[in-house]
């Protein structure tokens, strides 16, 4: 059984997000859960993992800064992940 330690949520746009800090007999980890529509995915990341995640995740912010403003004639090249 899981030990939930905080759980926080934040909408982006149409999306909700679940952070939840878990641990069970096996360790500790964070638990992200993307609710769109009552569709549910989730993913875990052991806590070991979680200052590398923070790193990548401050470098996306300062680079997504440093890109300014999508300008709103943007055309993509069929790719659909967001890159």
């Amino acid at each position: 059984m899981d030990i939930e330690l905080i759980t926080e949520q934040v909408q982006v746009e149409r999306k909700l997000f679940s952070f939840s800090l878990r641990q069970n007999p096996r360790g500790r980890f964070l638990k992200i859960t993307e609710d769109v529509g009552g569709r549910r995915d989730a993913i875990i990341i052991p806590s070991t993992g979680l200052e590398s995640i923070r790193a990548i995740v401050e470098n996306m912010i300062k680079v997504d800064a440093e890109a300014g403003p999508i300008e709103s004639n943007y055309e993509t090249d069929g790719d659909s992940s967001g890159r």
